[in-house]
């Protein structure tokens, strides 16, 4: 893209002006130095997209260079200039980061191509790890609540095995999150992760969503179709919401399992393939085997590994860290300054039991990042159902009170300074600033138990 900066690193002034009339022709903004030096307070100064470095310069040679303006900006990509090269001093400076060579004499029109190509490589590493970025803090699992903790133990021992997991959860509750989060840190990492939503696909169409279709198996059936078990081959196929799977389609997925194999509909050719299992439901899956919905054989295979989600009313001290996590990441995306949650708006977050768990804690969070004018989000800011309205005004006398709320934040609130403290009672009173004698009746008032 015409408009980047490429830096010319080379002590022969003849070299440095023809590259830099030809690349300046390109359209590109360019800067050349004749040393090692001061090519690194130049990287250091105004970062260049590209740097052509020669190989030979006296003093701080491109070798050395290279693995210092690495240091200083890693995501650069670096043209080795090589008069003379050889393969050893090409495979060092390949192992430090160098994109690519050129030798002189120079061929204008391969630096020209060689530039090109160095940039768009430095621009998709540099999209790939903002991409990264934005994954990590998307599938973060984020709280520090004892159940959080126990999760994180759970899905730490499972995930190097092989068994399979069948994860249980209230909608909204984080059972995608901590499926991924299984593979992640499973040796099946650098392999697909392919998820199904059993209950967002039709039953009809279920069977071919799995298994994959042959051309002409059914009206639409145009050409062969791979299935989520054949594209998550050697990975992870995580099937999301399995208690809405018909019984029909059940019988087959037991038998994928079992054999681990299948055919396409309207196929006759077995496919054998290597998939991880992980599944998920916020049914009673007992209940259902019981009214005759759900195959007990299945159940058992899938339930080697049982792991249960909590909901958000049962860690409502991971409130703050989820609202803080999730303005982060929606301000970010909006282009919006980072806001902050007042004390009398927080009190009214803890007090909610947020039936619909973490995704309604997003959607509120990111619906107030941006329809939010200051920079603090007030008590007067939040929507219903999250503020009980007044009850002078004929509001549901259901609806909780602001000194249920109040309770609800000051319970949160001593249970996070304990941690912090690692639970010394004398430090936390003091962060506090009440007497010892008063936190511990605080503590037996909101049933707060020190582990063991």
């Amino acid at each position: 893209m015409a408009g980047e900066h490429i830096l010319i690193v080379d002590d022969e002034p003849a070299i440095q002006s023809t590259l830099k009339g030809v690349l300046e022709d390109e359209g590109y903004r360019v800067s050349a130095v004749g040393s090692g030096a001061e090519a690194l307070a130049r990287v250091a100064e105004d970062g260049p997209e590209l740097v052509f470095l020669d190989i030979w310069m006296s003093g701080m040679d491109g070798l050395e260079t290279l693995a210092k303006i690495k240091r200083l900006r890693a995501d650069a990509a670096v043209v080795m200039i090589s008069g003379h090269g050889t393969i050893e001093t090409a495979v060092k400076a390949t192992k430090l980061g160098a994109y690519d060579f050129i030798e002189k004499p120079l061929s204008l029109e391969k630096t020209l191509l060689t530039a090109a190509r160095a940039l768009e490589h430095a621009r998709l590493a540099r999209e790939n790890a903002q991409l990264r970025e934005r994954l990590d803090l998307e599938w973060d699992i984020v709280g520090q609540s004892p159940v959080m903790q126990a999760l994180r133990q759970q899905i730490a021992t499972a995930a190097p095995t092989t068994g399979r997991v069948l994860i249980h959860g209230e909608n909204g509750s984080g059972k995608q999150l901590v499926a991924r989060a299984i593979h992640q840190l499973s040796t099946r990492v650098e392999q697909p992760f392919v998820e199904v939503n059993c209950a967002a696909i039709p039953e009809e169409l279920i069977e071919s969503e799995l298994f994959g279709h042959e051309k002409g198996a059914f009206t639409g059936a145009v050409a062969r179709r791979k299935g989520k078990f054949e594209t998550a081959n050697s990975g992870t196929l995580f099937l999301d919401e399995i208690g809405d799977m018909s019984l029909k389609t059940q019988a087959k997925v037991l038998r994928a399992l079992e054999e681990q194999a299948f055919e396409r509909v309207g196929g006759k050719d077995t496919i054998k393939v290597d998939v991880r299992v992980i599944a998920a439901s916020n049914h009673d899956l007992h209940e259902l085997i019981a009214r005759g919905r759900f195959r007990e054989d299945l159940f058992y295979r899938l339930n080697v590994i049982p792991i249960e989600v909590p909901p958000l009313r049962e860690r409502k001290e991971d409130v703050p860290l989820l609202i803080n996590h999730f303005i982060a990441r929606f301000a970010a995306e909006n282009g919006k300054r980072p806001k902050t949650v007042s004390v009398e708006a927080l009190a009214y977050f803890l007090s909610y039991d947020w039936p619909g768990n973490i995704r309604e804690l997003r959607n509120m969070v990111e619906r107030l990042v941006i329809m939010t004018p200051g920079d603090i989000i007030g008590p007067d800011d939040l929507p219903a159902p999250l503020r009980p309205k007044d009850l002078a005004s004929g509001g549901d006398a259901k609806e909780r009170t602001l000194r249920e709320a109040r309770e609800a934040f000051e319970r949160a609130y001593i249970l996070s300074e304990l941690r912090a403290n690692e639970w010394n009672m004398t430090r936390t009173a003091e962060r506090l600033g009440i007497e010892r004698s008063h936190l511990y009746r605080k503590l037996k008032t909101y049933s707060i138990t020190p582990p063991k």
